[in-house]
């Protein structure tokens, strides 16, 4: 497995291992199947309650701790200068280890600033490696760059074919912030996985719309995060180092970007409500 260094030096495998949506029953083995093909970087969430799971596995594993990177992410509702320092203590308690490898900040939204000062205590106490945030568009990761002590190291956005962030990857090497791609595979929203291009260059290699889609990321210098609970197609995701896609593919995925998220906009005021819905929703949960 390939890595990249971050700007402190960390070394971060480019190809993750994300557990987003995955439920608690299947987390473990999720998890465990994906340290069998060879991930060595697992991405969770406190919003999605499975860090305990996740745990769980790398407890079961056997590969060592010091060799996984390990991510976790800082929910909105515990954001605030102690709060947040908190809520890490307690997630390194549910994923059963004295440290984290990387710690984001989940959403631009709230009092973040006092939340990144908590990172940056955590990381000056070394119980997390390295900082950061996530889906924060490039004004909001500029803001944060200039105004903090530790600039944040990567920045974990929505990339994928159809909302390739080339002015996001911009600024993020200006400042030397290293992205992450959360839904490389959209969900498979606007029929990805049957695009007549990427199909197309999948067959001239012989490879999945999947792997197709990793290695285009990996070629890009951002960091993937795939999910699946399936055992197969854990290791075809895994399997994106025996080929190489060539300038011409390269520019005919290019041509796919509608610069448009298969998601939503952090920039809708109506997001923004229902963020704030969310809170009380996932309250509910814990």
């Amino acid at each position: 497995m390939e890595n990249i260094k971050l700007y402190n030096g960390v070394e971060i495998p480019v190809n993750g291992f994300g557990v987003y949506q995955v439920s608690k029953e299947d987390c473990k083995g999720s998890v465990l199947a994906a340290l069998r093909a060879g991930y060595r970087h697992i991405d969770t969430a406190q919003s999605y309650f499975n860090e305990s799971e996740v745990g769980d596995a790398l407890k079961e594993s056997e590969v060592e701790r010091k060799d996984i990177f390990l991510t976790t992410k800082v929910w909105i509702d515990h954001y605030g200068e102690g709060k947040t320092y908190t809520s890490v203590i307690e997630s390194l308690r549910k994923l059963k280890t004295d440290y984290l490898d990387l710690i984001l900040l989940h959403q631009p939204v709230g009092d973040y600033y006092s939340a990144y000062r908590d990172l940056e205590k955590l990381y000056e106490e070394g119980k997390v490696r390295a900082i950061g945030v996530s889906n924060f568009y490039p004004d909001r990761l500029v803001d944060i760059c200039r105004f903090v002590k530790i600039p944040p190291m990567v920045n974990q956005i929505e990339v994928n074919v159809f909302h390739q962030q080339i002015e996001a990857k911009k600024w993020a090497d200006k400042y030397h912030v290293v992205l992450e791609a959360w839904a490389p595979f959209a969900e498979g929203r606007n029929n990805m996985f049957h695009n007549e291009v990427l199909t197309r260059i999948g067959q001239k290699y012989h490879k999945s719309v999947a792997q197709v889609i990793l290695r285009w990321l990996y070629q890009r210098g951002i960091i993937s995060l795939a999910k699946s609970v399936h055992e197969e197609r854990i290791k075809e995701n895994f399997d994106i180092y025996s080929f190489a896609l060539s300038e011409e593919d390269m520019a005919e995925i290019a041509k796919l970007d509608t610069k448009t998220s298969s998601f939503f906009s952090h920039q809708d005021p109506a997001i923004m409500e229902w963020f704030g819905e969310l809170i009380a929703e996932r309250r509910s949960k814990e």
